[in-house]
């Protein structure tokens, strides 16, 4: 989202700000008021941005997008971020006084992988979530199912989960998924890539930066084919800029043309 774009859905803008701002509209600081607000992906926003992000965090007060005076508000607020904020303060990519604001009472919540008792928790409640959504009986997944979907990786953690859960309610015969079902669908290193990968056998090798490459390559391809070649969603769910997922495509050798070749 562009900073201007992010300043007015923070901040809120006055009648005539700018083009198409027809009405005046409260920003999410303001309509959060007295509660919490929640800023999630803190790490990719606009260095612009930070610093007006800062002054409203000091004082305590915003002004809307073509506003001439301040306006009050009290707000708890939460940031939320994939990324190594203290590796992007070092890169100067992030703001070292917004670190240090907003860095008050951290809470790191390791990845769905190395948390496998919960597993049950999560597919059940993804299998009532859908079952809501939809007016339709809730899918039970059996234990051996739970224990399929325990072996995989899940570089896109619990929000992957929630699509193969849904994936695999959408495939289910009699309300009922069991492990061939799973083995049918779940993402494998093979599959995502191409060909082999130092994380295949969950036992990676090489140098931390072709780990670290070969990871990424595997995430990025799993989410392109996940979500159909769609790159605005594939970017949106990892974060990324547009153009930024288009380079690192570029960077890592993902052929997107090859790709959507059928086979």
């Amino acid at each position: 989202m562009p900073a201007e774009l992010i300043e007015s859905e923070l901040f809120g803008h006055e009648k005539g700000a700018f083009t198409g701002a027809a009405i005046k509209r409260l920003g999410k600081f303001e309509q959060a008021d007295g509660g919490t607000l929640l800023l999630d992906e803190i790490g990719d926003m606009p260095v612009a941005m930070q610093a007006k992000l800062l002054r409203v965090l000091e004082e305590g007060e915003v002004e809307r997008v073509g506003g001439d005076k301040p306006v009050k508000v009290n707000v708890r607020v939460l940031v939320a971020t994939h990324r190594n904020l203290e590796d992007l303060v070092k890169q100067n990519a992030f703001r070292r006084d917004l670190f240090h604001r907003i860095y008050v009472f951290p809470l790191t919540l390791p990845p769905l992988r190395e948390r496998p008792e919960d597993f049950p928790d999560l597919v059940a409640h993804f299998a009532r979530q859908v079952a809501a959504q939809n007016g339709w009986k809730e899918t039970i997944f059996s234990a051996e199912a739970i224990g399929e979907l325990r072996k995989y990786g899940w570089p896109g953690n619990v929000r992957e989960l929630r699509n193969v859960a849904e994936r695999l309610i959408l495939l289910a015969s009699d309300d009922h998924v069991g492990s061939a079902e799973v083995q049918l669908i779940l993402p494998t290193s093979d599959s995502a890539s191409g060909g082999s990968s130092a994380f295949a056998s969950g036992n990676p090798t090489g140098t931390l930066a072709e780990r670290t490459e070969a990871f990424e390559r595997e995430t990025l391809l799993e989410e392109i084919r996940r979500n159909n070649f769609h790159m605005t969603k594939v970017a949106r769910a990892l974060g990324l800029e547009r153009s930024h997922l288009y380079k690192k495509c570029q960077q890592l050798g993902i052929d997107l043309q090859s790709l959507r070749k059928p086979e």
